[in-house]
């Protein structure tokens, strides 16, 4: 089973909570991401809770180049989310991209949220990292 798949199993089966294979805990949404082809990809992505909205960031490991699924958003006006809760709940959700001091202000929460984000800072040579908010 893919490393994904694992993460959006464990995700579903415990109310949100994740702790294995790695240590997420409840700060993780499963964003329901529309493909080019029609399709939908299914990306497991560290959140930040901010009042009813959710921030994900497309880090891609601190890969100079962004993930997938940030094209995926930017091109969605809505996309469904999965978020914890007993049981996990579905939300149908409005794509923001954010921008300027907002961007900088939640990429610095971010970086506090876990000093992983800083380390992807070394590797991504310069490339800024897009922050979405995913709010009903």
């Amino acid at each position: 089973m893919d490393f994904n798949q694992q993460i959006i199993d464990t995700f579903r089966a415990n109310g949100g909570e994740v702790n294995e294979p790695m240590r997420f805990g409840k700060s993780l949404v499963l964003v329901h991401v529309p493909k080019k082809d029609g399709g939908e990809r299914v990306a497991p992505l560290a959140a930040i809770p901010e009042g009813d909205a959710w921030h994900v960031v497309g880090s891609a490991g601190g890969s100079p180049k962004h993930p997938a699924w940030v094209y995926g958003l930017r091109r969605a006006e809505e996309v469904e989310i999965e978020v914890p809760g007993d049981p996990v709940r579905t939300l149908t959700a409005k794509v923001f991209e954010l921008a300027d001091e907002e961007r900088d202000s939640m990429w610095e929460r971010f970086k506090a949220f876990s000093s992983g984000f800083a380390e992807y800072e070394k590797t991504a040579e310069g490339r800024v990292f897009p922050i979405f908010r995913l709010a009903p």
